[in-house]
């Protein structure tokens, strides 16, 4: 995969990145998250209101999107799971 994103100090930049079970990438970057196709190709931007630092799947069926901002934790249901940690695969 190759994608570019522009940081923008402002608003935000690459950072925190997690992967559905279809290969999406979930990257926080600037005005939020941005979410690629496993190809690169950019699906679109979860604005948030604030710099958001980082993504996690949560939730017992991993398809609760936390997204971690300066202030504020905010929460996003998806309908494709996460991948799990492999830590936490062990944890079931």
């Amino acid at each position: 995969m190759s994608a570019g994103m522009a940081p923008d100090e402002s608003t935000g930049c690459p950072d925190g990145m997690k992967v559905d079970e279809a290969g999406r990438v979930f990257c926080t970057g600037a005005s939020g998250v941005w979410v690629f196709e496993p190809d690169g190709t950019l699906i679109g931007i979860i604005e948030t209101p604030e710099i958001c630092a980082n993504v996690a799947f949560v939730g017992a069926d991993l398809k609760t999107l936390m997204l971690t901002a300066s202030t504020s934790v905010y929460t996003l249901r998806v309908k494709t799971p996460g991948l799990p940690h492999p830590s936490y695969r062990n944890l079931k």
